[in-house]
């Protein structure tokens, strides 16, 4: 092996000799790969085609002893170091210039335990394959609403989805973690033991070190749900929106409600004439008895008069991966969020003339309500702590040509200022792009003095830097005397 630079955490080139890599990967059970190695374009390759970085070094893990060698080396060389789990984050964090990249994705083991209701799942895993596990078992663990999305990132920022309401967030059914911290070491972590760090586990991202098994609780639960789409036509959009604002809070948990406002896509069960036009849709989910949900979403359906009613039952697997066609890897994307506590008409009307100049086909704006059984956890509880019920507008704009990017980014920030008075201040830090490092610490509110101070703690050296990153506390040294 010839002598390999790498990027330092200091932005400096750092010689590592032939020797040091040699044995780094004579220690490990998963690939080092260089530029030009196979494998070294696929770790390098997320779902976000805006990201295009060329690490020095890929590390591709296969295990736990994998991780805490590669996190040893990184920390002796004093290297930039990128994790990557599922490589979805619209941030892009997962891969460095330069740097030393940790690529988990093969580490995808889901092993289901029914007698304990209990799953240990590995960081390289997606949705879909805890999804498709627990569901074999008449279990479910609350996650997200893509099934390419991976489970480390979507927990360690919190996660919500479709049974949300019913069993909370996805870090509420987080038992326990095995966490490899800044110093090489592997921790168990939970209520009982390193529970500070399993506090900061639960939605402070992956500041903390690198989870290398998740155990979640199992819920019991029917795999079928009830669940689909309501498509309106826009023009109907003001009525419907200020309609459902007021209805969404006394739905019970088992319901879900959100809405997506686009461009139809050219899908068959939608009708010819409306492929292309602005519309308006509330996808739905019931989880629990069949019956009891469809007199729950009836309420629902006869808000105005749909387009299309496309809800009927269907495995939340399916589900689940409904809307993968439209966020196939390959598109370059770019994210804006707010939370509201309340969907004021100033942010509807904004959101309103934002859809009437979508700058792609593929844009759209998309408007979660958070309630039910996540609202009753404690918001001490976590490091995630906006617990009231609230709404989260996520702004997703979509396009294929480098040449649009100053089009299509500055629609997103536009709209991103013309609701920001509207907003609660709070975001969610899982759609927070790699251009708002000034949001982390209102991202976190209350929560974020306290992870600061675990930060500093447990990596001081900020090891752990590429991700919506919590700066560890500066604390003054005392003069000898």
């Amino acid at each position: 092996m010839t002598m390999i630079h790498l990027k330092s955490l200091t932005n400096d080139k750092i010689a590592v000799s032939t020797e040091a890599a040699d044995a780094l990967r004579q220690s490990l059970r998963g690939p080092v790969c260089l530029a030009g190695d196979q494998g070294y374009e696929e770790a390098r390759s997320l779902w976000n085609a805006m990201i295009d970085r060329r690490p020095a070094m890929i590390v591709r893990a296969m295990g736990a002893a994998d991780v805490i060698r590669t996190v040893r080396f990184a920390a002796e060389q004093n290297a930039l170091l990128a994790v990557r789990g599922g490589g979805h984050n619209i941030a892009g964090n997962a891969v460095c210039d330069g740097g030393l990249m940790l690529d988990l994705s093969l580490m995808k083991s889901v092993q289901v335990d029914p007698s304990a209701k209990r799953v240990r799942v590995e960081p390289g895993a997606t949705l879909a394959d805890l999804d498709k596990e627990t569901a074999a078992f008449g279990y479910v663990v609350p996650t997200g609403v893509n099934s390419t999305t991976g489970v480390a990132g979507l927990t360690l920022g919190g996660g919500f989805g479709w049974t949300t309401r019913r069993f909370g967030m996805t870090i509420d059914s987080l038992l326990a973690a095995d966490l490899v911290t800044a110093d090489g070491k592997l921790l168990r972590v939970n209520g009982n033991e390193n529970s500070n760090l399993f506090w900061a586990i639960r939605g402070g991202g992956g500041n903390f070190g690198v989870v290398t098994s998740f155990f979640f609780r199992m819920h019991a639960m029917e795999p079928t749900v009830l669940a689909g789409l309501l498509v309106h036509p826009f023009d109907h959009a003001p009525d419907l929106l200020r309609r459902y604002r007021d209805m969404v809070a006394d739905l019970p948990d088992e319901l879900t409600a959100w809405v997506v406002m686009r461009k139809a896509p050219p899908l068959p069960v939608l009708p010819a004439e409306w492929h292309g036009r602005e519309v308006m849709i509330f996808a739905l989910c019931w989880c629990g008895e069949m019956a009891a949900g469809e007199r729950a979403v009836m309420e629902l359906r006869r808000l105005g008069r749909p387009i299309a009613d496309l809800i009927g039952p269907q495995p939340l697997t399916a589900w689940q991966s409904a809307f993968d066609p439209l966020l196939t890897p390959g598109a370059r994307n770019y994210w804006k969020s707010h939370d509201f506590l309340e969907l004021s008409d100033g942010a509807i009307d904004a959101m309103l003339a934002a859809i009437r100049v979508l700058p792609t086909d593929e844009s759209e704006i998309f408007i979660a309500h958070l309630g039910g059984a996540m609202g009753r956890v404690p918001p001490e509880a976590t490091a995630y702590a906006l617990r009231k019920p609230h709404f989260v507008m996520n702004v997703h704009t979509r396009w294929r040509s480098a040449a649009d990017d100053e089009r299509c980014i500055g629609w997103a920030r536009n709209l991103f200022r013309a609701t920001a008075a509207h907003a609660a201040g709070s975001v969610y830090v899982n759609f927070m792009p790699d251009d708002e490092p000034d949001r982390v610490s209102a991202a976190y509110g209350p929560s974020y003095a306290r992870l600061s101070e675990i930060k500093h703690h447990y990596d001081p050296r900020n090891l752990f830097r590429l991700n919506q990153n919590i700066a560890p506390a500066v604390h003054e040294e005392r003069a000898a005397g």
